[in-house]
């Protein structure tokens, strides 16, 4: 590959045997830049806990996310799993919402264009105007809301040709994990820009959902916040996960003592 059109990516680590990249805010907004800028495909998403665990359990996801790019750690419980196996000292965690801010804030100044995919057609559009509303000089390159089925032959390809034809340098995913994730795994080297999942951005920036407050984010504990507002909607979900996800770690970290050995 030439050299110029190399981007060094972080580092991945296994949690759970999901690869997560051990980075920050500042190195994923330059080097996601770095990328748009010399027009290099990239495949980028924000893992949480619900992620990970699913990835464990889905031998397709699994294979799915070990060809992104950039698979951050989304959750603080993600964050402390890297720091505590492998003692990577991150500060933060690299949360999609604020990483789709930031990344739009870069784009504004540096005029790459972006693109917006996912959710309902109220949600996106609100969306798109409240980016520019904060970011006056972003240049919106297109916005749609796909239906919420499988797309046919025709519809794949001519969502493909609408996304390469406005120009964008990002492509922001908001369909929820995993089928954010398949989507932009699927369509890699058929759209020809940087594939960013961004999960629940998307309705916290259109305002269609709260955001939990910056304390309980800061203790890991956002899941509590979305439970309160949506039980019957992620009560198996987070109860599951979050169980698995402890119990899971505490085996890997045993795991790795033994073999230190």
């Amino acid at each position: 590959m030439n050299k110029e059109n190399h981007i060094n990516w972080p580092q991945k680590h296994k949690v759970l045997n999901v690869g997560v990249s051990a980075t920050t805010y500042d190195e994923v907004v330059h080097l996601i830049m770095l990328a748009a800028k010399k027009s290099i495909p990239a495949l980028v998403t924000a893992l949480p806990v619900h992620g990970v665990v699913t990835a464990n359990s889905d031998p397709k996801f699994f294979s799915k996310l070990d060809a992104f790019n950039l698979v951050v750690p989304d959750g603080q419980p993600v964050r402390w799993a890297l720091n505590w196996l492998y003692h990577t000292n991150l500060k933060d965690r690299v949360y999609g919402p604020e990483m789709m801010l930031r990344l739009c804030k870069k784009a504004a100044e540096e005029g790459i264009s972006i693109y917006l995919y996912g959710s309902h057609p109220y949600v996106v559009e609100k969306l798109q105007r409240n980016l520019i509303k904060q970011y006056p000089d972003l240049i919106v390159a297109g916005y749609e809301s796909p239906p919420f089925r499988q797309l046919t032959r025709q519809e794949d390809c001519d969502t493909i040709n609408r996304i390469n034809k406005s120009g964008a340098g990002l492509v922001f995913i908001g369909l929820g994990c995993p089928l954010q994730d398949n989507f932009a795994y699927e369509h890699q080297g058929k759209i020809n820009s940087i594939l960013l999942c961004v999960g629940a951005a998307f309705d916290f920036h259109s305002g269609n959902k709260i955001m939990a407050p910056g304390w309980m984010q800061q203790y890991g504990l956002e899941w509590l916040f979305r439970l309160m507002q949506e039980p019957k909607r992620l009560f198996k979900r987070y109860f599951y996960t979050n169980s698995t996800f402890v119990f899971k770690i505490i085996f890997q970290t045993i795991n790795q003592k033994v073999l230190r050995k």
